[in-house]
């Protein structure tokens, strides 16, 4: 069975179209109107749902993340519950789920447990930021026969020997990070990323996402040509947090329309 994180992008492909990842934290303000979101989101242009698994030491995260995750969490929710939102969301659509989870929620569970029940929910991907690739084997071998991607994330200050051994691990996309640092809205990016992009392209044919600052429609439009995606997330997170949903679908809409006219 093809994923559906490798047919989203094939169509966008045909089309011409770039894809517009975009992040909440699962939970946030709470798991029902959180799985609300993801399928408002979709509907407004998000060709994929990237949904943040609220951990108590969101290291790669910048504050609007991380409120938002302890909130979630003060508030009592799970893995086991957010998995329980992904399976109603994927009752009512098929747009690619992608969890980003730190790796202890998954190792408490256990790899093969959390893989099994994940793509039972109609979860396609994981992203764990804080999985070095030198240890990424067992949730590699857990989450293959599952069917679910694992991608992974490139660092700006990957050498190319590094980027290599990464990308040949990578399932779905290879994750771009735009700046070091966390996560949030940037006024720029300084960062060399046509060298860094350039890099991971000789490396493999998976599509290329680009992540971290992305919080309007200029910056994506920016950096559209140098990628098959783009993520935005702590822009999009501070408005739902301002209860600003109607602003929040706004700005998918214009994110995406920018990335589409290239």
């Amino acid at each position: 069975m093809v994923s559906r994180i490798k047919e989203r992008f094939k169509v966008l492909k045909e089309r011409g179209e770039k894809a517009l990842v975009a992040f909440i934290t699962g939970g946030y303000p709470s798991l029902e109107v959180a799985g609300q979101m993801v399928l408002g989101l979709a509907e407004c242009g998000a060709d994929i749902i990237e949904i943040g698994v609220p951990f108590s030491d969101p290291i790669a995260d910048g504050p609007v993340i991380q409120t938002a995750s302890y909130r979630a969490l003060q508030g009592g929710v799970t893995v086991a519950g957010i998995l329980e939102m992904v399976r109603r969301v994927r009752q009512q659509s098929p747009v690619p789920l992608v969890l980003m989870s730190y790796y202890n929620p998954i190792l408490q569970m256990g790899l093969h447990e959390f893989c099994r029940q994940a793509a039972q929910s109609g979860v396609d991907g994981l992203i764990i930021p804080d999985l070095p690739m030198e240890e990424s084997v067992p949730l590699l071998q857990a989450a293959e026969p599952e069917g679910i991607d694992v991608v992974p994330l490139v660092a700006p200050t990957s050498n190319r020997e590094r980027i290599a051994a990464i990308c040949a691990q990578a399932r779905g996309f290879v994750y771009c990070v735009s700046v070091t640092g966390v996560t949030g809205e940037r006024e720029e990016i300084n960062t060399d990323l046509a060298s860094l992009t350039g890099s991971i392209r000789q490396c493999t044919d998976l599509p290329l996402v680009i992540g971290f600052g992305v919080g309007n429609a200029a910056t994506a439009r920016h950096l559209a040509p140098l990628c098959d995606g783009v993520v935005v997330g702590s822009a999009l997170m501070r408005l739902i947090m301002e209860d600003s949903f109607d602003r929040a679908r706004e700005l998918v809409r214009e994110i995406k329309s920018a990335i589409s006219r290239q």
